[in-house]
């Protein structure tokens, strides 16, 4: 259960992203409801695979940078793993991009990183 808790927040995290931000697209050429909702939850799946995965081999790799910056490194690997999550979900032919790396990865990044932080305070740890 708390698996298909993380996609949830994840897939609404993505999607506020989505929503602020121009140059980040989830979903928008599906035309019916059950449509943008599942491809909001496979981007979100494959979101969260690549955060499970690949991110802390990146965070390993970083950490001379993460120190140098005191942490403020970590916006552009969570950056990097949005770009990944766009290249990724365009090979498996999702609706979701993002247009710029600096922009619009780094702001998303910081954008989802505050709505799962919030989201995941108001839902209750088991």
């Amino acid at each position: 259960m708390s698996l298909l808790l993380k996609i949830v927040v994840n897939g609404v995290a993505l999607w506020v992203a989505s929503l602020i931000l121009d140059g980040i697209d989830l979903a928008e050429s599906t035309s019916s409801t059950t449509s943008k909702l599942l491809t909001i939850g496979a981007v979100a799946l494959v979101f969260g695979i690549l955060n499970a995965v690949i991110k802390p081999i990146l965070m390993v790799l970083s950490l001379p940078l993460l120190v140098l910056t005191l942490g403020l490194f970590t916006f552009i690997v969570n950056a990097l793993m949005l770009s990944l999550t766009s290249w990724l979900s365009g090979l498996l032919g999702l609706d979701f991009t993002v247009q710029d790396f600096f922009w619009d990865a780094v702001l998303g990044a910081l954008i989802i990183t505050i709505v799962s932080m919030l989201l995941n305070a108001v839902i209750p740890d088991r």
